[in-house]
């Protein structure tokens, strides 16, 4: 049997075979070995990639989020030991008597600013979105100085402090609103008192779904402390030191 390959005009080929006593029979092949194949998703396909698609963004958006208040909480803590370490320093030089709380003559930040702390940024909380300002009259103040920090009307000693590690010195001071919401400025001394103080009655923390809150206490550390251990001024089994916490 013979195969004789016969050139079409079409670009096929054509092979011819022969057999003897047999009539010539055609088989005819592509002259390309390029197959395509075409397929296309189907409805289910595309809505299980969409699905996923949507969990992994709502994922991120968590991720970054959690990221984000992460990032103020640390910054917040940072403000708060400049200012620890600007107050030591002015007890340092004032015999270790605190300046009053409604600041006398002048806002308590004056006794720190410019001459401790050169910025107000310092005195702004991340948690506080008001636009920053170094004006000495309108520069936000996110942070109170504990009302009780004083002695009938005379500056606290720091030495006369029962509990040190306890005693709260200072914290963000918010207003009412049911948002962290902050409006002390540099025009007068801003203070806070549990989840009272001069800017109004706090409804919650800063940060973690208003659970939590910052404080820098006596002795110069600050905490990440819960709410609701902030706020308590009760002794109980669980926190047997509640009443040092706002009174010195």
């Amino acid at each position: 049997m013979r195969r004789l390959p016969v050139p079409r005009a079409d670009g096929e080929m054509e092979i011819t075979t022969k057999t003897p006593n047999a009539q010539q029979m055609p088989l005819r092949l592509r002259a390309t070995s390029n197959v395509q194949c075409r397929g296309a998703y189907t409805l289910l396909e595309l809505l299980v990639v969409i699905a996923i698609i949507g969990t992994l963004a709502a994922f991120a958006v968590t991720v970054l989020s959690g990221i984000q208040e992460k990032a103020r909480i640390t910054q917040d803590m940072n403000n708060l030991r400049q200012i620890a370490l600007a107050t030591q320093t002015y007890l340092n030089d004032n015999d270790g008597a605190f300046f009053l709380p409604t600041g006398g003559t002048s806002p308590w930040m004056n006794s720190l600013h410019p001459k401790y702390l050169s910025n107000w940024k310092i005195f702004q909380s991340p948690f506080d979105k008001r636009a920053p300002s170094e004006n000495n009259t309108t520069a936000p103040v996110s942070y109170g100085f504990n009302a009780n920090a004083q002695s009938s009307g005379v500056s606290l000693l720091s030495d006369k402090i029962t509990n040190p590690s306890t005693f709260i010195l200072f914290a963000p001071a918010q207003g009412t609103l049911t948002t962290v919401s902050f409006t002390g400025t540099a025009a007068a001394s801003v203070t806070v008192d549990k989840a009272s103080g001069s800017q109004g009655t706090a409804l919650g923390g800063t940060h973690n779904n208003r659970k939590r809150i910052n404080a820098c206490m006596a002795d110069l550390h600050v905490e990440n402390t819960l709410w609701t251990v902030f706020i308590n001024n009760t002794n109980s089994s669980s926190d047997p030191s509640a009443s040092q916490r706002w009174t010195p």
